[in-house]
């Protein structure tokens, strides 16, 4: 996939994309599916010639965006082909007959299911949201690949809202948030998910946004490798006690604190877990084996404790809560489950 071979001049954006792109697939993809890529590319690259995005960007950037974000999640070369299509048969004069006789039935098939997603004509803002569920939960059946090339499409489009409107930001963002990061979270792309759902709050909340992340910074300070740190006292522990246990931790996303602020009426001072762990346990007496551990590593705090493995919560679940104060006076949630 040669990125020298296009009409754009090499140092502009749309030729930064490209050798990106190229980069990436080449690691995962065959030569001949690569120059595959490169003539979707090529036929995508002519037919937006002289169309721009808001940002005054040429606009195959765009598509050559989506297809990076699938690319570094190992797409199909059809799934990426599609990805640089997408907008081909909404927003230029090219048909879907004419990519089934260029790129095959697959691609095709794959491009207008995105643009159905996308097509939302003559009818109110309102049904266009239950329109667009309805079409995607459609498209998931049909084929997985749709509303991984919608998703990526929404997440480029989030990451440029700065030209818009702050109305229309909030528009945009509000339905990716009620459509789009469901599906996402249903499907396991957390990534996406959390992209996804960061970009929004922003754009909806910009204040609010700005005024977390500032206090979050503030608590963390310039510990960043805090979590490697809880993490391997905890192993280490676990290693001398001769317990085998998975241990999973994680700073907590910027959107599920403020979530959790707002559905418990919280301020960021009671907010305990900004960094969260997950021990996974063989069975239910490792599980509280490995509460004494935690217990004996760090102080937990009072009112903290929460044992669901006793009493599950009505959906079923099970698990044990605790709030210790790690290293640095850093509060730490812990979940304990099998």
């Amino acid at each position: 996939m040669n990125a020298q071979a296009t009409t754009s001049s090499p140092d502009s954006p749309e030729h930064i994309l490209l050798a990106q792109l190229s980069t990436i697939l080449s690691e995962y993809l065959e030569p001949p599916q690569l120059e595959q890529v490169h003539q979707a590319y090529q036929f995508g690259e002519q037919h937006h010639l002289g169309q721009f995005r808001k940002s005054g960007e040429a606009y195959i950037c765009h598509p050559l965006a989506v297809a990076i974000s699938l690319a570094q999640m190992r797409m199909d070369v059809h799934g990426i082909m599609a990805a640089i299509l997408h907008d081909v048969i909404e927003d230029t004069d090219v048909s879907k007959q004419d990519i089934i006789e260029l790129f095959g039935e697959d691609v095709a098939e794959l491009v207008d299911g995105v643009t159905k997603l996308t097509q939302l004509n003559s009818i109110t803002k309102a049904e266009a949201q239950a329109e667009n569920v309805r079409k995607m939960c459609l498209a998931m059946a049909k084929d997985l690949r749709v509303i991984m090339v919608k998703l990526a499409d929404r997440l480029h489009n989030m990451k440029t809202l700065g030209v818009m409107r702050p109305d229309k930001k909030f528009r945009i963002a509000k339905e990716t948030l009620d459509i789009y990061t469901p599906i996402a979270n249903r499907l396991g792309m957390n990534k996406i998910r959390h992209q996804l759902e960061s970009l929004c709050f922003e754009a909806m909340y910009p204040m609010r946004h700005r005024i977390l992340k500032q206090a979050i910074k503030k608590a963390r300070g310039h510990r960043k490798e805090i979590i490697e740190t809880i993490n391997s006292s905890i192993r280490n522990r676990l290693d001398q006690a001769k317990v085998v246990c998975e241990v999973h931790g994680r700073e907590k996303h910027l959107y599920s604190i403020y979530k959790k602020m707002q559905l418990k009426k919280l301020s960021f001072s009671d907010i305990f877990d900004v960094y969260a762990f997950r021990i996974h346990c063989e069975d239910v007496d490792t599980c509280y084996r490995v509460l004494g551990i935690a217990h004996n590593l760090f102080n937990p705090i009072p009112g903290k404790f929460k044992d669901y493995i006793a009493m599950p919560k009505a959906n079923g679940y099970q698990s044990l809560h605790t709030v210790l104060i790690g290293p640095y006076g850093v509060p730490i949630e812990i979940q304990i489950r099998t």
